[in-house]
């Protein structure tokens, strides 16, 4: 029986012709990835007008920007882009964007949430350890250098496998929606 017979075409069979013959690899398809490397929401300027999505998500509901705690002059969000499932960010309301331009009160209150958001995060996911940390900066990895915020990361032993080594993708167990609300459930109420 030749292609056309068995529903095959070898054009596209042949080594070289067409797509190209089969490599061997599998592929797992991620286009919601896509806004993130495009810069899709990203602020265009240093300025809170110029469309800072940490400006905006506090006018938001709590679900509707993925807010799961609010201070006083700071607040905890879930990262749209995590690295690992329950990312948090905790960000001041204000628009600054150098640790040092941060008042005592807004420190005080981001190193409270910060804090609250790692009991939070062990109560709901048990995590082995955690990442906490900020990138000032573009030069030092930050993606929205204008607006400071600080990454609470749960980590747990061997979460680096071979999806983001290799495949550069993150497997992720559930929604954001579910992990925003598992963690506003878990957080302390002091």
């Amino acid at each position: 029986m030749n292609g056309a017979e068995d529903g095959r075409d070898d054009q596209w069979d042949a080594p070289g012709a067409g797509t190209g013959s089969p490599d061997g690899w599998d592929r797992l398809w991620t286009p919601h990835r896509m806004a993130y490397i495009k810069g899709e929401g990203k602020p265009t300027g240093s300025r809170p007008e110029d469309g800072c999505p940490f400006c905006r998500a506090p006018a938001l509901t709590d679900p509707e920007g993925l807010v799961v705690a609010r201070g006083k002059s700071a607040y905890a969000v879930l990262n749209l882009y995590p690295y690992n499932s329950g990312h948090l960010m905790v960000c001041p309301y204000r628009h600054v964007s150098e640790y040092t331009g941060l008042d005592e009160d807004e420190t005080a209150d981001v190193a409270a949430l910060t804090r609250a958001g790692i009991r939070a995060l062990t109560a709901a996911y048990r995590p082995q350890g955690f990442n906490v940390g900020m990138n000032l900066g573009t030069a030092a990895g930050a993606g929205i250098a204008a607006h400071l915020h600080q990454h609470i990361v749960p980590r747990w032993g061997g979460d680096a496998n071979f999806m983001p080594v290799v495949g550069r993708t993150k497997v992720l167990p559930e929604m954001l929606e579910q992990t925003r609300e598992k963690l506003a459930d878990h957080w302390p109420r002091d």
